[in-house]
Parts: structure tokens; C-alpha cells; sequence
């Protein structure tokens, strides 16, 4: 049955509002398995669009859930109350790529590739570089506060958000911060909607700091006899004075994976641990350091570095990380893909545990990722039954087991991912009671209705 509304909010919007099937069906999920189809969407092109149906939604208490590209993995933009789905997508406007202010202006649904683009074409650098550049927009990127390798060196999306203009669960459109590199009026309220997941109002446009493009990068990727030997590799570098971009770590499961899928040419037989570096800056200097650092990994017991000192190369390096998950998935099995985060001293020991459930279970637990900042993306890998289903429950049980670990040694159940539908049910240990009322309270305050992809967080 239609709801009588969907034919007022079509009069409002027009053609933004569509309710045929095949909309409905594409904006159900994301990359987690769960999905949930909404009684209409919005495809909103500007930013009265959104204040428009938001404000509809509100006075008539209708779920709304933001959505940007749609690739997030935790089931962040489920409409899973039915209502509207407001989509930023069509918002792609890169509206200025400023060097004189250090600064650019996106919209929403500005994918993060095409901004770097944009930027490099001025010689300017936009660093955060999730994964997902090239699908992930910068609004799911804010409102993940969503990292990528260069972590290390540049820090997240929140170091470069100056300024947002965030529209309110009753469509009052906020406009918080600015274009200046320090601004203190007042609370930090781009702050505040970085890393929200769209429950406290939706981004529709950026204002971004970018910097200079470092004129060279260079790269290397070193393999090691022992994971221990790798993790050391990392603090090695650290405590040698060096701060590349990005340190990426990867354990004996996946790169055996990756030797299966790739050919046995890709890596060295019997490596268990492997690392890739890369730094950046003026070229005399990247020269010198990435001498410097192929040394220590030397002596911390590399049995193979490989160089990569022009650009071509250093993409060639990337591929290979790249290809780390494809090797995973053509195992065959399923991989629950858990951006869990501690501490750096703490890499051994996560992947000894890892390994001790999978000796203990049998079910193969891969771990791979961003060493430099402790964000390791531990797959555990869904057995299949006689039938080719996947078993679920074991492994569900190991994503317990994983959590309490790592909640138990200083750590983060996510990084970069989100806590969406996935992550709920462990978030008000992970934060605790007071927090969780602290985020019950600004909830209220920002959406009193609670029509702001409600059921996320769990709140």
C-alpha cells in the first residue's frame, strides 16, 4: 500500500522523488548483507532539496536515511524502517579548487577521486585516500571520518574539513566553520558531524583544506621469514626517525592467498610477514630516505626488498596491496571484513591470537592493513557446508571473540568503517554508559523526532 504522503512530497519535489521498483531496490543497502526497501527516494540535487523533504519528514515523524555513493560495509544507509531515502549522489559539483586559501568547496556526492583529480591538476593535494576512492563520495566520507593508508602522515577526513553545510533533521540548513585553517567561535560542530553516520543531520557541502603536492614519492615492499619480524620492521622505521605516509603490514594467510591467485612469482616462498612503505616529499630527500629505511628493514630481517622510485612503480607496489583482498576472496570463502584498531606495540599480539583461534576453529582468520596507525582489517573467513552455504554461526561467534579482545587491550572495534546496523550491538560496551548517554543526549537535542536513520548505533 502507498502512503497518501508519497504524493504531497512529489508535489513538493516533482521528479527529485521517484517510487518505482528499481530505484527503490538500489537504494535498499550497501555492501553489507542486510537490506531494507524504502517507500520512496529523493534525489536530491541541491541543497534545498534536502532541507525540503527533510522538513516534510519531520513534521510527519517519516524515517528518513542519508545516502551518499552507497559502498559503506556496515549497513550505514539501510533504510531499515521503510520511509525516505534521501540520496546526495546526483550533488557532484566541485564548486572551487583554491590554492591562494588552501582550500576546496564539493558538494556532497563529489567522489573522493575526482577531488584529488581536480586538486592535482592546480598541483595541490587533497591526502585522505580510503580505499574506495574512486566509488565512496565525500560525504560518506565525512560522515565516516573515513582514513586509507596515508593515515600515518596526513591523518583522516577530520583534519581536512573546515567548514560543512549540514542540513537539520527539521530542515533548517547549518552552515558551521569556514574557509580559514583555524577558526575557534564558539563549539566544534564540524566536528561534531564528522564520523555521525547521517543521525545528526546530512552534509551537502565541503569546505576542505588541501595542501601542496609533494613533488616525488617513492615506495618499497619488503618481505620477512616471520610476522614478529615485520611488526618490528614498523616500529623500527618509526623509532628510526622516519614518518612515511603509509606503512601497510600484511600476515602468512593472505600473502599465501595472494601467491595462489597471483602466481608464485608475486612473492617469496615461505614469507610470513610482509610490509609496504611509502614516503613522499622533495626528491632528494625521498632518495635518501628510502635508502635509509630499505637498511633498517634489512637489518630487522627482510629476506627481499623490492624498490619502486618512480611513478609507475610505486602504483605497481599499490596493485599488490590491491590485490590482497581479491586473493582472499578467490579462496572461495566469505570474509567478514573487520576494521578493528590497536594499539601499535600490540600487532604480534592481535595476530597470534588470530592465529590461535584459527588452530583452535579451524576457520581461516586473515589480517592485513594500516600498521602505521594499528587499523588492521582482520577477514574471518566463512566456511562453506556440504552444500556451499556459508556457515555462519562459528564465525559470527570469532567476531565476538575478536571484539572482546581487542575492546580488552586498548583497542577500537572500528576505524574507518563505521558502526551502522553491523557494529551496534557492541557499541555501548565499546563506549561505555556515560558516552552513551552523552550520544542519546546529542541525538535528542539534534533530532528530537528521531527520524535520522534511526536504528543505527543502536540508537
Amino acid at each position: 500500500m502507498i502512503p497518501e504522503w508519497i504524493e504531497e512530497l512529489k508535489a513538493l519535489l516533482g521528479d527529485c522523488v521517484c517510487t518505482d521498483e528499481a530505484t527503490l531496490q538500489a537504494h535498499a543497502g550497501d555492501k553489507w548483507h542486510a537490506a531494507a526497501l524504502p517507500q520512496a527516494v529523493v534525489l536530491a540535487t541541491e541543497t534545498q532539496h534536502v532541507a525540503t523533504a527533510l522538513k516534510f519528514a519531520h513534521e510527519r515523524g517519516i524515517p528518513v536515511t542519508p545516502r551518499g555513493a552507497g559502498v559503506g560495509y556496515v549497513g550505514g544507509c539501510v533504510p531499515v524502517r521503510g520511509g525516505i531515502v534521501i540520496s546526495v549522489a546526483r550533488m557532484t559539483r566541485i564548486l572551487e579548487v583554491n590554492p591562494a586559501d588552501g582550500v576546496a568547496v564539493a558538494e556532497a556526492g563529489v567522489l573522493t577521486a575526482d577531488l584529488q583529480a581536480a586538486c592535482a591538476e592546480v598541483g595541490w593535494f587533497y591526502p585522505p585516500d580510503p580505499a574506495s576512492r574512486k566509488e565512496s563520495s565525500i560525504g560518506g566520507n565525512i560522515a565516516t571520518n573515513a582514513g586509507g593508508p596515508r593515515c600515518l602522515k596526513y591523518g583522516v577526513t577530520r583534519a581536512y574539513v573546515l567548514g560543512l553545510t549540514v542540513v537539520l533533521a527539521d530542515g533548517r540548513v547549518l552552515r558551521c566553520g569556514g574557509r580559514t585553517h583555524k577558526n575557534k567561535q564558539g563549539f566544534d560542530l564540524v566536528g561534531l558531524f564528522c564520523g555521525s553516520e547521517g543521525m545528526l543531520g546530512i552534509v551537502t557541502e565541503a569546505t576542505l583544506r588541501i595542501i601542496p603536492a609533494p613533488p616525488a614519492r617513492a615506495a618499497l615492499h619488503a618481505s620477512f621469514p616471520q610476522f614478529a619480524l615485520a611488526a618490528a620492521a614498523v616500529q623500527n622505521t618509526l623509532q628510526g626517525g622516519h614518518l612515511p605516509c603509509a606503512i601497510e603490514i600484511t600476515d602468512a594467510f593472505t600473502l599465501a592467498a595472494a601467491r595462489n591467485h597471483l602466481g608464485p612469482s608475486a612473492l617469496p616462498a615461505g614469507a610470513k610477514g610482509h610490509i609496504i612503505i611509502e614516503i613522499d616529499g622533495q626528491a632528494d630527500a625521498v632518495a635518501t630516505e628510502l635508502e635509509a629505511i630499505a637498511s633498517i628493514l634489512r637489518k630487522t630481517g627482510a629476506t627481499e626488498v623490492v624498490y619502486a622510485r618512480t611513478e609507475p612503480e610505486v602504483e605497481a607496489i599499490w596493485q599488490l596491496r590491491r590485490e590482497f583482498s581479491y586473493s582472499l576472496k578467490a579462496t572461495g570463502l566469505t570474509k567478514l571484513n573487520e576494521d578493528i584498531v590497536i594499539p601499535r606495540s600490540q600487532l604480534v599480539e592481535l595476530v597470534s591470537f588470530c592465529e590461535s583461534m584459527q588452530q583452535e576453529t579451524g576457520i581461516p582468520v586473515a589480517c592485513f592493513g594500516h600498521s602505521g596507525d594499528g587499523n588492521i582489517h582482520t577477514n574471518i573467513m566463512v566456511l562453506k557446508d556440504a552444500e556451499g552455504r556459508d556457515i555462519r554461526e562459528p564465525a559470527d561467534a570469532l567476531v565476538n571473540r575478536l571484539f572482546d579482545w581487542v575492546m580488552a587491550h586498548g583497542g577500537s572495534i572500528t576505524g574507518e568503517h563505521g558502526i551502522g546496523l553491523a557494529k551496534a550491538p557492541w557499541f555501548p560496551r565499546a563506549i561505555g554508559d556515560v558516552a552513551l548517554d552523552a550520544h542519546r543526549a546529542l541525538k535528542a537535542a539534534l533530532d528530537p523526532a528521531g527520524i535520522l536513520n534511526p536504528g543505527k548505533m543502536g540508537l
